[in-house]
């Protein structure tokens, strides 16, 4: 979509004499395709080039006088005009639809070493001494696959798990940098997918939270989420009112109208980002750089990362891709990422803001988590205000004070951490951390165990315990309610109708369907969950008891050796640790929380609303294969498997009689290395007992 000058200037005294009417009355049907392409021209120079010809306020008389005249002459307008960007279609849930070609992840790299690698591995795959990448921005947002057919968009959607996600045609209509119309066939292009990121700059994520800010709202946690959720919601005009922008950053798919494949005419990556920046799309065109070699390569990614905070959209790393869609095609594919392409992901970002408070969490089991307050703070696109300090031990040895400059970090861009307080910034009126003695939540005089790091509150009837408890037990690691989270617990607890997990299993839909928010369809969708988390394997809802140490894998070890979950009533600490794995501390807080008739109760209770506390199929230990050809050995997979992915290898090893383990001991018997091995493989050498597997001596072994 390239114009030339002499078009410019016409779109451009065309704008301005459309200006001059004050209404559409003095137009006819046939002004509208002329509207059209004016509001599309005026859309693209100020979209995708950020450079507009005509003021905002023009630019909005325009767009309304051809909205005007659309409604004047139905029946002449276009199905492609701007004006349809924004339907006011709403969807209730999002149809889950299939990507023409797997939208596959890509392999992580962190310094010039994971760099180097990546290169000999392309090297060693097209066997070329010297490669050409491009290497191009890696934007924060939301992945979004585009379909376009006869040069329409037909269809949107998200990454979802990489071979199915979720349609947001409606939604991404609103997004003026996506053309709905995009010239495809000058290619002999009849069908396409390509990739994109859809994103919020940084200047537009203030505005946003500013006005949040003004109308009582709570703020958006960071540009990212700010688009992901502006592509998901329900309403297209809020996706509107988000100002979203999309990089198309890959054409993944594309055939004439007889299904041939057309990829062939474009010879490379830089070839086809061009091509979709001719035809109408915002991409990395200034952005991306032709790297002859891997140290070009490193360079950029070095000059990227000084500058990124300049850039005005949040990045958070660079993405290198081999060029030439041939020697893509020799490098390949693994079960989850693309040989020829990786991520360069930039270091942690680093800031210093002041320690305000300490506030004081208690976790489902009683701990006490120290929260720390600071002021808040912009840290690789996120705003910072809270920050665990984790327990009394991490406080002390920082020696961190209320009052206190603080470094901070984010590990791996997520997580928020204090590296360490400024001693050599205290004014003086700083204050030590005085630890409390009681429960913030109930009053009780806090406990710390000889071998643990918490202190914790030991009253089982603390309200901050009891929802804490609650919470985890309808979460997706535990029975899995789907749709029943923190705000409804909450709600429903403040309200009497929940004390405890029973009366989760007893609620009254009627009730709830008349709460302000709900309505039938959501109270019956709350129901249909609950009745479907009553037929949970018993692990599940052993896990969710919270009992203290007793998580996942401890669950389903116990639960395959019951009948029924209240067995365990009469259990002795000899019962438990003869399974393998158990030890005497889990045993005795199984046995502590099962001896107390006020849980036992609760458990009947719940059997009668429904829940299964019966052994099931899921519960029951898998057969041991013992004539497979690993029968009663012990094995482990490291480095990258080409052949097949991780989960199917182990599947693979347990069929033929092996057990997984996760790391090297002296109870390793197998170690199947894959590319890239690194200290495990360093590791199983040195024992001298371990036997050490190729991928294809495995394979062979196993098939």
């Amino acid at each position: 979509m390239r114009y030339t000058t002499l078009q410019q200037q016409a779109f451009y005294e065309d704008s301005k004499k459309y200006l001059g009417h004050k209404d559409e009355t003095t137009l006819l049907p046939a002004d509208l395709p002329i509207l059209e392409d004016l509001v599309r021209f005026h859309e693209y120079r100020y979209y995708v080039l950020n450079d507009p010809l005509i003021s905002d306020f023009e630019y909005d008389r325009l767009y309304k006088l051809l909205e005007a005249l659309e409604k004047k002459h139905p029946a002449s307008a276009s199905p492609t005009s701007p004006t349809k960007r924004v339907s006011s279609d709403l969807t209730e849930d999002f149809a889950t639809v299939t990507h023409l070609i797997p939208m596959l992840s890509l392999d992580n790299s962190y310094d010039a070493e994971d760099l180097n690698k990546f290169d000999a591995q392309v090297r060693k795959l097209t066997e070329r001494e010297n490669i050409t990448y491009t290497v191009e921005p890696k934007f924060d947002g939301g992945s979004i696959a585009l379909i376009y057919e006869n040069d329409m968009l037909v269809r949107a959607a998200t990454r979802g798990n990489g071979e199915m996600g979720e349609e947001i045609t409606i939604q991404s209509r609103t997004i003026k940098s996506l053309p709905l119309e995009a010239a495809f066939s000058s290619k002999g292009i009849y069908r396409a997918e390509v990739r994109g990121e859809a994103v919020i700059s940084k200047e537009r994520f203030k505005a946003i939270n500013a006005f949040r800010a003004e109308e009582g709202l709570s703020l958006l946690a960071n540009s990212r989420n700010s688009a992901t959720g502006g592509l998901r919601t329900k309403d297209p005009s809020e996706t509107a009112r988000r100002q979203l922008d999309a990089f198309i950053f890959q054409l993944g798919y594309a055939v004439d109208k007889n299904g041939r494949d057309v990829l062939p005419t474009i010879k490379s990556h830089h070839d086809a980002i061009d091509f979709l920046g001719n035809i109408g799309f915002k991409v990395s065109r200034g952005e991306k750089k032709l790297c002859h070699g891997i140290q070009e390569v490193i360079d950029q990614c070095n000059h990227w990362a000084l500058i990124r905070d300049e850039y005005p959209f949040e990045i958070d790393g660079m993405v290198i891709k081999v060029d030439s869609f041939d020697l893509q095609d020799m490098c390949g594919y693994t079960s989850h990422h693309p040989r020829w392409a990786i991520a360069y992901k930039f270091q942690a970002k680093q800031a210093t803001t002041k320690l305000l408070d300490i506030e004081y969490q208690i976790g489902k089991i009683g701990s006490i988590t120290p929260v720390a307050k600071v002021e808040p703070v912009s840290l690789a696109g996120v705003t910072i205000s809270s920050i665990s300090l984790h327990n009394e031990d991490f406080i002390t040895s920082k020696d961190i004070r209320i009052g206190d400059q603080v470094l901070i970090e984010r590990a791996g861009d997520v997580i928020p951490y204090i590296v360490k307080s400024l001693p050599e910034l205290r004014t003086g009126h700083e204050k030590i951390v005085s630890y409390p003695t009681q429960c913030p939540s109930c009053g009780t005089t806090l406990v710390r165990e000889e071998d643990e790091a918490a202190w914790r509150c030991p009253n089982m009837e603390c309200k901050a315990q009891i929802l804490q408890r609650l919470i985890f037990h309808v979460s997706k690691d535990a029975m899995d309610i789907d749709g029943f989270g923190e705000k409804y617990i909450l709600r429903f607890y403040e309200l009497g109708w929940i004390k405890n997990m029973a009366d989760l299993y007893q609620l009254d839909y009627d009730k709830i369907a008349a709460l302000e928010g709900f309505g039938k369809k959501s109270a019956d969708k709350l129901k249909a969950a609950i009745d479907k988390a009553k037929s949970n394997p018993i692990h599940r809802l052993l896990h969710s008891l919270s009992i203290h140490h007793v998580g996942q894998r401890a669950s389903k070890l116990i639960a395959e050796k019951i009948n029924h979950l209240l067995d365990l009533a009469g259990w002795s600490t000899e019962d438990y640790i003869a399974i393998k794995d158990i030890g005497p501390v889990v045993a005795q807080n199984a046995i502590n929380w099962f001896s107390h008739e006020k849980n036992i109760a609760m458990l009947r209770e719940m059997e009668a609303h429904g829940v299964n506390l019966t052994q099931t199929p899921q519960d029951k230990p898998k057969e041991l294969i013992s004539d497979g050809v690993f029968s009663g050995k012990t094995i482990l997979f490291t480095g990258t498997l080409t052949q097949m992915g991780r989960k199917e290898a182990q599947e693979l090893a347990e069929a033929n009689g092996a057990k997984n383990i996760s790391a090297v001991s002296g109870n390793l018997d197998i170690l199947v290395v894959g590319d890239n091995a690194g200290s495990k493989l360093d590791k199983a050498r040195k024992l001298g007992t371990v036997q050490i597997l190729t991928e294809e001596e495995f394979i062979a072994l196993a098939q």
